[in-house]
């Protein structure tokens, strides 16, 4: 398994807006440049466990949220993820999901 530093970087992108903070305040807080966080955000540099979790701390996230996507906290734990690989689905594909959803509600509610 490989790790995709550009999601992750898109990841930590996100959270940093959703925080309303620009990549100089980041950059400010991490003592880094602010051509480093543009190159974790864009996955050109690979971050560091520390640096991660430095980023998790000034983001209020977990290191999940940035890795995977998903949270275990969140009560929308892989909504996200979901809906994001769902959106990239033709038409068929979609009905397949959808079918193969009922079909596991069907099996867990007999």
């Amino acid at each position: 398994m490989s790790i995709d530093y550009k999601l992750i970087g898109s990841r930590m992108k996100a959270h940093r807006k959703a925080e309303h903070k620009t990549q100089e305040q980041l950059a400010e807080k991490l003592s880094v440049t602010v051509g480093y966080v543009s190159q974790l955000e864009r996955g050109v540099t690979k971050i560091s466990l520390d640096t991660l979790a430095e980023v998790c701390t000034i983001l209020h996230c977990e290191m999940s949220d940035l890795i995977t996507g998903a949270s275990t906290g969140q009560e929308t734990y892989l909504r996200q993820e979901f809906s994001e690989k769902y959106a990239r689905l033709d038409g068929a594909q979609k009905k397949l999901v959808l079918d193969f959803m009922d079909l596991l509600i069907r099996q867990s509610h007999p």
